[in-house]
């Protein structure tokens, strides 16, 4: 087989390396059509490809064309994620967050290495988790969750702006920020003496500096030139990526031909990359930046992924696979262990808690990135490397049904955080009325701006408006706009009744059904139209099927938000075509510009 494409790439007269990007474009491909039929992620596709082109088929058997490829998606790849750190944002996330975020990488860390080792002492493993680096790169696989894979599920679970996925979002920040942190520190692991460390991080310090400087002057004007050009403006983030590189390759190359030293700043490729994309990240062209170098994104982390199947060896030994489902298991023990305690001491309530802890449970790529380093500086041999990245196949395989299950898991874990002290807040009366006129469930974006409307031109309602929401983050803002605001979960006829839900004259629901996912609007709309059977009952709906379900299910109105903002928008539209636009312009900015306006949310 091998012999047959070599011999037909050499009388097309493609290049080897060609020819193997080809095939491993061509494997990919057709995997993941048939994974995504399967519903099973597209890496562990791209991951099978290489291990059938490679170490199975030997298809491709050349170390130096699976090296190349493997490096070229690489950068690419921590470039991309470089430039997704907004470190700005991570300092203005609040005490859980930084709390969390600062703690949860080296926790998880600890608890990978102590279980490895554990194992390792009752005999299991013995054979596969071999060399002195072996449970140490264990803690590393564990620690972070794939970006890649938690982003998309909260895209498509349409929860990326709920309070677990906003928290989420947080973590994996931090978690590729210690990521950088063990880049930095992992060619030094042979030799962990001061000098060469202090030396590395010196290096990264120096190529970080430079490169900010750079880009905050040179490059932003560079790219305000080019910015209605958009291949220009792909061609020179992908020049300023591997100019950043090769600067700091050659750090000790340029220091010894100027001052004729050589101390040992050379930064590696992969952290060069990464400093190429941090540096620009706050730049005003980084959005448009993001979205150019996303075109080609999926090419070179498809290479990546294929060619880090292709240094895995043949699964012949069935160590190596029960190692890698006993990993995996760890690392989804690892997000109720470590990360559930962290968030909750950290402030966020016990639910949200949970829920996040069960949506990170996909071991991060950069596992792999780490695993692959650690296998070329020899820490590692093939068959932690193995495991590794079957582990990494099985979370990204089990992943989908724990995040669809994450409610579930909550209601199983309740009792025995009751029991080992995580109390949820009390879910007492709300105050002292004995009947509102509105009780508001869930607190979203629609309900948050409402609550300013209310603030603004009814003040005397807001003493008569019950809140019913899990996010205690946001309870005393509510508190102090002067609703009553209870913790609980809405979608529980209990919690309805312990708040007083039944005793509102209107209850109104703004969140819809692709975001409420603990339970159907439909149900809800049936519970609360018998716990409340005089209320005026308000939902709100996403599509029109879904308005004419709950008018069924006994709604007396629905919201449909795309209607009413098709309505806005053609008002605004009347407003441009009759030169009235800056007066509606001033009109509607007032509403949210001067600090006057008080929301709970931003």
């Amino acid at each position: 087989m091998p012999a047959l494409f070599l011999a037909a790439g050499s009388e097309s007269g493609l290049p080897a390396l060609v020819l193997d990007i080809g095939l491993a474009l061509v494997g990919a491909g057709l995997l993941a059509i048939v994974f995504t039929r399967l519903r099973i992620p597209t890496v562990a596709a791209f991951l099978l490809a290489g291990v059938l082109l490679g170490p199975i088929g030997e298809v491709i058997s050349d170390q130096g064309t699976i090296d190349t490829i493997a490096q070229l998606g690489l950068i690419l790849l921590l470039f991309l994620i470089g430039l997704e750190i907004d470190v700005r944002s991570l300092v203005a996330g609040g005490r859980t967050v930084i709390m969390s975020g600062l703690l949860q990488f080296p926790l998880t860390v600890v608890f990978g290495l102590l279980a490895a080792q554990g194992l390792l002492l009752i005999g299991v493993g013995t054979g596969v988790l071999a060399g002195s680096y072996a449970t140490l790169y264990v803690g590393f696989a564990i620690a972070a969750s794939s970006t890649l894979l938690v982003v998309a599920m909260l895209q498509q679970s349409f929860t990326l702006d709920t309070i677990s996925g906003r928290m989420a979002i947080a973590l994996l920040i931090f978690q590729d920020v210690w990521a950088i942190v063990v880049l930095a520190l992992q060619p030094n692991l042979d030799s962990p003496r001061v000098g060469p460390i202090a030396a590395s991080l010196a290096g990264i310090a120096l190529l970080g500096v430079l490169a900010l400087i750079v880009a905050r002057t040179a490059l932003e004007r560079g790219f305000s030139w080019v910015a209605k050009q958009p291949a220009t403006v792909l061609v020179a983030s992908l020049a300023w990526c591997f100019g950043v590189v090769i600067a700091g390759i050659n750090l000790d190359e340029a220091l010894s031909r100027t001052l004729g030293i050589a101390p040992g700043l050379s930064v590696s490729a992969g952290m060069g990359a990464m400093i190429a994309g941090t540096t620009i990240a706050s730049l005003p062209f980084a959005l448009e930046i993001t979205r150019q170098v996303s075109v080609v994104r999926d090419f070179f982390v498809t290479l990546f992924f294929v060619g880090i199947g292709m240094t895995i060896p043949a699964p012949d030994e069935i160590g190596i696979v029960v190692v890698a489902v006993g990993l995996a298991a760890l690392a989804i023990v690892s997000r109720f262990v470590v990360m559930l305690p962290l968030l909750y001491v950290s402030g966020l309530d016990r639910r949200n808690a949970t829920l996040t802890s069960t949506k990170l449970a996909p071991i991060s790529e950069f596992g792999l990135v780490i695993a692959f380093i650690g296998l070329q500086l020899g820490h590692i041999d093939e068959k932690v490397s193995a495991v590794i990245v079957l582990a990494f196949v099985i979370t990204a395989i089990a992943s989908p049904w724990l995040f669809a299950r994450a409610d579930t898991v909550y209601g199983f874990l309740a009792p025995i955080l009751d029991r080992l002290g995580l109390k949820q807040p009390p879910t007492g009366p709300g105050g002292p009325a004995e009947e509102y006129d509105l009780a508001l469930l869930g607190l979203h974006r629609t309900g948050s701006s409402l609550l300013a409307e209310i603030h603004a031109a009814e003040p005397e309602l807001l003493p008569r408006t019950i809140v019913v929401d899990f996010n205690v983050v946001i309870h005393e803002q509510v508190a102090e706009l002067g609703a009553h605001v209870v913790y609980g979960d809405f979608t529980i006829p209990e919690t309805l009744q312990h708040a007083g839900v039944d005793r509102a004259r209107v209850v109104l629901c703004t969140i819809p059904g692709d975001i409420l996912v603990s339970a159907s609007t439909h149900r809800l709309v049936e519970t609360v139209r018998e716990l409340c059977p005089r209320s005026v009952v308000i939902f709100t709906a996403t599509t029109f099927p879904e308005a004419r379900s709950l008018y069924a299910a006994g709604a007396d109105y629905v919201l449909i938000p795309r209607v009413d903002a098709a309505q806005s928008a053609l008002t605004a539209v009347r407003a441009a075509l009759n030169g009235q636009i800056e007066e509606m312009r001033a009109e509607s900015t007032t509403r949210f510009e001067g600090g006057h306006r008080r929301e709970a949310l931003d």
